[in-house]
């Protein structure tokens, strides 16, 4: 175990490609290898300091593995690891998205009062999946190009992907709420 492991970056700590498209069998394979070569229970008799280094490298490693499991973290770190930088107060959007929000949000406005909630719910959720996967399409062909102006349109794309991360999250919790009343 090498303490230079803490401060590779996530792609080089799974030993794959600087890329968008991570192939998740792969992703999930390097995660237990690495798992298994620095968690902790193997350190219970080393020395505090090999203890102390498996702890920061473990939970490294989940880190890692978070972030380029999940789309959207991926994004930004990729973003972040091509230099572009990530302002999180901008939320200046093409008005054809902004309509797009609008008419979902009112479309899980109305799910509530509905008697048939439950279908509604189920429309609404398959709407938003697949326009997160258009979305993912669109980051995979953005990073793909790598260019400036790909990197800078990918940064929108991302930010789009976040807002449906959001509007999913909301769409849960209304879930929950249906499912208590």
């Amino acid at each position: 175990m090498q303490s230079g492991d803490l401060t590779s970056d996530y792609f080089k700590l799974f030993a794959l490609p600087v890329s968008f498209d991570i192939d998740d069998k792969v992703l999930a394979e390097r995660y237990r290898e690495l798992q298994r070569a620095v968690h902790p229970d193997r350190f219970v008799n080393a020395s505090d300091a090999e203890r102390r280094l498996s702890m920061q490298l473990a939970t490294r490693v989940n880190e890692g593995f978070r972030t380029l499991k999940d789309p959207l973290a991926r994004a930004r770190y990729l973003l972040e690891f091509k230099g572009v930088v990530l302002d999180d107060t901008d939320t200046r959007l093409d008005s054809g998205f902004l309509m797009q929000q609008i008419e979902l949000r009112e479309r899980m406005g109305a799910v509530k009062g509905a008697t048939d909630a439950g279908q509604r719910l189920h429309e609404l959720r398959d709407a938003i999946r697949t326009l997160e996967r258009q979305l993912v399409d669109e980051l995979a062909s953005l990073f793909a190009a790598g260019s400036p102006q790909a990197l800078q349109q990918a940064r929108d794309a991302s930010r789009k992907l976040q807002f449906f991360h959001r509007l999913g999250e909301e769409l849960a919790q209304l879930e929950d709420e249906l499912a208590m009343s």
